[in-house]
């Protein structure tokens, strides 16, 4: 069953070049996991520094046991500690409806 993350990320702001080359580099690989359904960057209209990651997997069970081991993540999870100004929080959500406009 797909699984939907939210990350929420406090970023240091003179750290945030950084952070945003790091995740672009994920992303540009993650989209092409078999895996993988979407992915969608936030930025909080309040506060330029706080963003939120929305991504659907197929299974939590890969997210676990594959995904987050993957080689092209080392850099990033290494460096995030460094990026910001508090620990990311992350909850986890199961779709219940979907719905998107026609086309």
């Amino acid at each position: 069953m797909p699984v939907t993350y939210t990350i929420i990320f406090d970023v240091v702001p003179e750290k945030k070049a950084r952070f945003m080359e790091l995740l672009a580099g994920i992303l540009d690989v993650m989209r092409h996991e078999p895996m993988f359904h979407q992915a969608v960057l936030h930025r909080d209209p309040e506060n330029e520094n706080r963003m939120m990651l929305y991504e659907t997997w197929e299974d939590h069970g890969d997210v676990l046991a594959v995904q987050l081991a993957r080689p092209y993540r080392v850099a990033w999870h290494e460096a995030l500690p460094g990026l910001l100004a508090a620990p990311r929080g992350i909850a986890m959500w199961e779709p219940v409806r979907a719905d998107r406009r026609g086309g």
